[in-house]
């Protein structure tokens, strides 16, 4: 037998083959032959065969199905080529030297992985847990290069792929992937994909798991980024949708997407106030001295708008308990600090926004307020960093 660290990939549940049955109607096993381009060597002929695979059903005890489906399809026998399965690492670990002298060695019964070498042809039993309609179509695939003959649907790569990735059929499973990543699903079928999903590799579900649900919650977020943008920049009725908004951000069903969207809004509106006042602080133009004041005044305006924004954001992350990330920003502004006293020990700023400074000591405030009361989790370092903001 082949020990579980051999083995790259777990062995998936399989499912009902009715996809497939679909696509290939009941046929003999010539005429499912017939279907693919051949290789040097035809599927199923026993004049040039150096393998023999008979299927059995590997059933449960308390399977209540009819025997008769067992005993018919126990006496399946398939005639392949070593040289074309192989292609199959399954197949390449059983049919290896060392797998085959220990299989002789310990004469194994009827097991998924018994082989013997009798008058120089293969005998493997292959275990399948229902109609192995499919395991012969992956078979098949193994004499050709053209998947796409086969694989046309969605469905018919989801019937496949669980028994490729059983038998290690790589080509196969890249196939697979390949065609799903490019075609829509169904309902059902996305289900099927995610149960998938944890049996493939990281590189080959990465495309499929983008796919699934993350894009939802990335639409859900820029709705909710463009709200809070328009609760900061809507003039006429600014209160009415801010308190409109801070419920909706209450309600979100996703903490973290609302963590995430505000820690964005906030990042931005405090880059926005630290560049009004460097630019206020350390004016780099040179102009008449009404248009310098013109400037001047603009810088301040702008810091005192988004200082606001930043109070409004500050006191939701507070309210839904996400605001860990923004006190250690807040706590960070070392240079921000020392433009803020230079704009303050210029008396221009008391005629154009007397406010800016309360707004600025509000959010330190209600910070580290949060910070000492344990509603924002912080180091004792960060709060008293606080102290000189």
């Amino acid at each position: 037998m082949i020990p579980n660290s051999s083995r790259k990939r777990q062995r998936p549940p399989h499912h009902h083959a009715s996809a497939i049955v679909e696509a290939f109607p009941h046929k003999t096993i010539s005429e499912f032959s017939q279907k693919l381009p051949r290789t040097s060597f035809s599927f199923n002929d026993p004049s040039t065969a150096d393998v023999i695979l008979r299927f059995f059903i590997d059933r449960s005890p308390f399977d209540s199905s009819n025997p008769s489906d067992s005993a018919r399809h126990s006496d399946l026998q398939i005639y392949l080529h070593s040289r074309v399965i192989f292609r199959a690492k399954y197949f390449s670990a059983l049919l290896s030297d060392r797998w085959q002298h220990q299989a002789n060695n310990h004469n194994a019964g009827h097991d998924s992985r018994t082989i013997a070498n009798c008058n120089n042809m293969f005998h493997l039993n292959l275990g399948v847990h229902d109609d192995p309609t499919v395991h012969l179509t992956v078979l098949q695939l193994l004499y050709t290069y053209d998947f796409p003959t086969v694989i046309a649907s969605a469905s018919t790569a989801l019937e496949i792929l669980p028994v490729a990735l059983e038998l290690l059929f790589e080509d196969c499973v890249k196939a697979c992937v390949k065609f799903l990543e490019a075609v829509p699903w169904s309902e059902e079928e996305e289900k099927r994909v995610l149960s998938l999903i944890p049996l493939l590799r990281e590189e080959e579900s990465k495309e499929l798991l983008a796919r699934v649900s993350p894009g939802e919650d990335d639409f859900y977020e820029e709705m909710l980024h463009g709200l809070i943008e328009k609760a900061m920049y809507s003039q006429p009725n600014m209160a009415f949708v801010k308190v409109f908004v801070a419920k909706l951000l209450r309600d979100f069903s996703s903490r973290e997407s609302a963590r995430r969207v505000l820690e964005r809004a906030f990042d931005a509106n405090l880059r926005i106030v630290k560049e009004s006042l460097e630019q206020y602080s350390s004016p780099d133009f040179k102009g008449d001295h009404n248009e310098t004041e013109a400037i001047q005044r603009l810088h301040l305006h702008t810091a005192m708008t988004n200082g606001r924004h930043l109070l409004w954001l500050v006191e939701r992350m507070i309210e839904l308990k996400v605001a860990d990330l923004a006190v250690k920003q807040w706590s960070e502004q070392a240079a921000f600090t020392v433009d803020l006293q230079k704009a303050f020990r210029d008396d221009a700023w008391r005629n154009i926004v007397p406010g800016l400074p309360a707004v600025m000591l509000r959010c330190t405030c209600k910070l580290a307020s949060a910070v000492a009361a344990g509603t924002i989790l912080s180091s004792r370092q960060v709060l008293l960093l606080l102290q000189f903001i």
